[in-house]
C-alpha cells in the first residue's frame, strides 16, 4: 500500500483514554469488543486504531524452523488460568509448509520479549495413530471454561481442521475431526485456517461460532462459518459468510470475530495483489448483516509488512488493546503486534 504522508501509518495512534471501556478479552471471553462510544479516530465500526509498533518473531531467529517461515499468531492470557505458567501469555503460531508444526512462544507482556518454547513443535505433522499429513498449521486456542481446558484448532492437510485439548496449554490430547471439505458443497477444495470463538446464537442453540477459509475449484477464497453447541459438533453453513468478490479481492482469509455494541463483526485480510489490508464486516448480532465496513488496518508498504497484513488476533496488556498479527508477504513474514 502507499505510504502515508510524512512518514506515517495513515491509522493515527488510539489514546487509552480513548478506549478505556474496551474489553478486548484475551484467553477469557474469547470475542474482543470495544467501547460502545465511539472516537473520533476510531477504525470502523468504532474500534481502535491500530499502528504498528514491532516485530515479535521472526523465523531466521527461532530455533525450530523447518522452513524459514511462521504464519498465524494466537495469543491468550493464561496467568489466570494455570498456577505456574511459562509466562502470563502464551503466543501459538506455526510454520505453514510441509512438515508446518504447531509452536509456543511465551511472556509477560504483550508489547514483548517473547521466548521461544525449547520443545517446539508441540504438536507435529504426524500423530499415530490419529493422521499422518503433509503438514499441520493455524494453530486456534479456546479457553473452554466449562472444562478448564485449552482446545487447539489447527488444520493438516488444507483439507480438514482438527481439535486438540489440553489442560496446561503445551501438551495436547487429540480429540477428533471437526471441520472437513467433505461437510461443504461439492468441489470444495480446502476448509482451514479456523477460529473459534464464545458466542450465542439462540435461534440455533449455539454457544460457539467457528470462522475458516473455504476453497473450491473455482481457485477464490471466502469465508465460511459454521455454529456449534459445544465446541466439538458443528453445522456449517453451505454458503460463504463473506466472499471474495463482495470486497474486490481474489482472495480473503484469516478471519476473526469482534463484538461491539450488541452487533459482531468479522475482520478478515486480503491478498497483497488485492491490497493486502485487514477489512470489515458487520454480520448482525445473528449473523444475517453483510455490511462490509472497508478497511480495518491499512497495511503499509515499508517493512515488515511490505503490503500485507494478516490473521489477526486480539489481546489486552493493561488496559491498552493490542493486536498480533501476520506481517509481511504470505510465506515470507514475521509475526508483529500493533498497539491500540
Amino acid at each position: 500500500m502507499p505510504e502515508p504522508q510524512s512518514g506515517l501509518d495513515r491509522r493515527m495512534f488510539l489514546r487509552a483514554t480513548a478506549v478505556s471501556g474496551a474489553a478486548l478479552t484475551v484467553g477469557g471471553p474469547a470475542i474482543p469488543s470495544a467501547s460502545a462510544t465511539p472516537s473520533a479516530s476510531a477504525a470502523p465500526g468504532g474500534f481502535p486504531n491500530y499502528t504498528y509498533v514491532r516485530t515479535l518473531l521472526t523465523p531466521s531467529k527461532l530455533k525450530y524452523n523447518p522452513t524459514g517461515e511462521i504464519i498465524f499468531p494466537t495469543i491468550r492470557g493464561v496467568y489466570d488460568k494455570l498456577a505456574n505458567p511459562l509466562g502470563r501469555y502464551y503466543l501459538y503460531y506455526a510454520p505453514h509448509d510441509a512438515p508446518g508444526g504447531i509452536c509456543l512462544a511465551y511472556g509477560n507482556s504483550l508489547e514483548g520479549p517473547f521466548t521461544e518454547y525449547p520443545s517446539n513443535p508441540i504438536v507435529s505433522n504426524r500423530w499415530d495413530p490419529h493422521y499422518s499429513v503433509s503438514h499441520v498449521s493455524s494453530p486456534h486456542v479456546l479457553w473452554k471454561e466449562d472444562v478448564k481446558e485449552f482446545w487447539l484448532y489447527f488444520h493438516g492437510e488444507n483439507t480438514t481442521t482438527r481439535l486438540a485439548r489440553s489442560k496446561d496449554g503445551i501438551h495436547f490430547t487429540y480429540d477428533k475431526v471437526v471441520l472437513s471439505t467433505s461437510m461443504m458443497p461439492a468441489g470444495t477444495t480446502e476448509t482451514s485456517y479456523a477460529r473459534v470463538f464464545q458466542y450465542d446464537l439462540p435461534s440455533r442453540g449455539a454457544h460457539y461460532v467457528m470462522l475458516f477459509m473455504t476453497n473450491n475449484t473455482t481457485d477464490h477464497r471466502d469465508i465460511g462459518w459454521g455454529w456449534s453447541a459445544d465446541g466439538r459438533n458443528w453445522t456449517f453453513a453451505q454458503t460463504p459468510l463473506v466472499r471474495h468478490s463482495d470486497v474486490g479481492a481474489v482472495n480473503v482469509g484469516g478471519p476473526h470475530l469482534l463484538t461491539r455494541g450488541g452487533s459482531a463483526f468479522v475482520v478478515y485480510n486480503k491478498d497483497k495483489a488485492s491490497g493486502g489490508d485487514i477489512m470489515i464486516t458487520e454480520v448482525g448480532k445473528d449473523f444475517s448483516l453483510r455490511k462490509h465496513l472497508g478497511v480495518f488496518y491499512n497495511s503499509r508498504s515499508s517493512a515488515p509488512e511490505n503490503g500485507r497484513a494478516a490473521a489477526p488476533s486480539f489481546g489486552t496488556d493493561g488496559g491498552v488493546p493490542y493486536m498480533i498479527y501476520e506481517a509481511g508477504e504470505r510465506l515470507a513474514g514475521s509475526i508483529a503486534m500493533a498497539r491500540g
